[in-house]
């Protein structure tokens, strides 16, 4: 492993746009290794807490954020859950239990993405480091990658031209840094829009497993986010006609609709600056990898630089990127399909599978994070 850089290494002028998870996690992850990185933010404030668009938080993640003290909080405030089925009708096509993951953690747990926000920035706090929020990013085309020039509009109508020795593109699937970089986010879209929906139970529901029904056509999948909310996703616009409550119902707390585009940017990056979370790939949620991975990304890269080598960021995470996206793309067309001879061959295929460890295993340790580069900095056992 190499030394490191050193301290005058760590006076370098980073700049993260995006104070979402990805650029929250990257600014923690330096600041922990002594950098003071400037970290800010279009928006008002984190994500409200009724809005959560990520949900899970894998083991994979828990293990990157213990070294900051992240996880033992995150562990005190998400719902365990620890059974996974998917059904056909009456047919169960898998059934897992994510506690059978070797390692320190269960494979997943729930946890708004709101909440994950608050977290991390509290902790990032500790190293007096505070995001700018209502300050916009316009890079326009970047001409020096090596010495990139962004222009920060504030909310009190100024404005401050920075040159950052390292910019980073934590700000979304509409990234600014990766349109100014020229960088291209080429894939494809579902056909099928996917509806989700959150309800507040008046009563005790049963939050520590999740599930998928599928209805051929069609899915409604079923999510603990709180030990009194359950979030219903579903690619059939008349789903809530199919749910089955637990409990009586108190309030919708939140409704949306989007589409799934599976994309990637190629290289992740250009000189000194650096794309990462959903910047830089978009998914299926099937598996719950999206902001997963966009953790995975700022950490791998905090490392990076850190130990001088930030220019190796983007091929080891490439291969990464490409083997989740497949997987997120498998799963989801594994349960939207339509054709009758493709669905009765899963409903026969799939049970049999995964009654064989190694795909019993190979499933939860994708479910877990497992399945990518384990990182180098962690001494201690998954």
């Amino acid at each position: 492993m190499a030394v490191g850089i050193g301290e005058e290494g760590k006076s370098r002028s980073i700049l993260i746009a995006g104070a979402g998870p990805v650029g929250l996690a990257a600014a923690l992850e330096l600041a922990r290794r002594g950098f003071s990185p400037r970290i800010v933010d279009d928006g008002a404030g984190p994500t409200p807490l009724e809005e959560s668009r990520a949900l899970g938080v894998n083991a994979r993640t828990l293990t990157l954020l213990s070294p900051s003290g992240v996880t033992d909080h995150i562990i005190a405030a998400a719902q365990p859950i620890e059974h996974f089925r998917v059904h056909s009708g009456e047919k169960m096509l898998i059934q897992l239990d994510t506690r059978q993951v070797p390692g320190r953690f269960s494979a997943i747990r729930a946890l708004s993405q709101g909440n994950t926000e608050r977290l991390l920035l509290e902790a990032l706090s500790t190293h007096g480091i505070v995001p700018e929020w209502q300050t916009a990013v316009a890079a326009g085309d970047i001409a020096d990658f090596r010495k990139p020039e962004v222009v920060l509009h504030k909310a009190d109508g100024s404005s401050e031209t920075v040159r950052p020795d390292i910019l980073i593109g934590a700000d979304g699937a509409h990234s600014v840094i990766r349109k100014a970089l020229g960088a291209g986010f080429p894939g494809e879209a579902l056909e099928a829009s996917f509806y989700l929906v959150d309800f507040r139970y008046a009563g005790p529901v049963d939050t520590h497993y999740g599930e998928v029904s599928i209805f051929d056509p069609g899915m409604v999948a079923r999510l603990p986010v709180a030990a009194d909310i359950i979030r219903y996703l579903s690619t059939l616009e008349d789903f809530e006609s199919r749910i089955v409550h637990p409990a009586p119902v108190a309030e919708k707390t939140w409704t949306s609709q989007f589409r799934i585009n599976f994309r990637h940017v190629e290289p992740m990056a250009k000189g000194n600056v650096f794309l990462a979370g959903d910047a830089a790939h978009i998914h299926s949620p099937a598996g719950a990898r999206g902001m997963n991975l966009g953790i995975e990304d700022a950490c791998w890269l905090a490392w990076l630089i850190a130990e001088g080598r930030e220019q190796e960021y983007s091929g080891l995470r490439i291969p990464a990127v490409k083997q989740v996206l497949k997987q997120t793309y498998g799963l989801t067309r594994l349960v939207t399909m339509r054709n009758p001879l493709a669905i009765a061959a899963r409903n026969l295929l799939a049970p049999l599978l995964l009654r064989f460890g190694p795909a019993r295993r190979a499933l939860l340790q994708s479910i877990a994070g497992y399945d990518t580069k384990r990182p180098p900095w962690i001494d201690w056992a998954e």
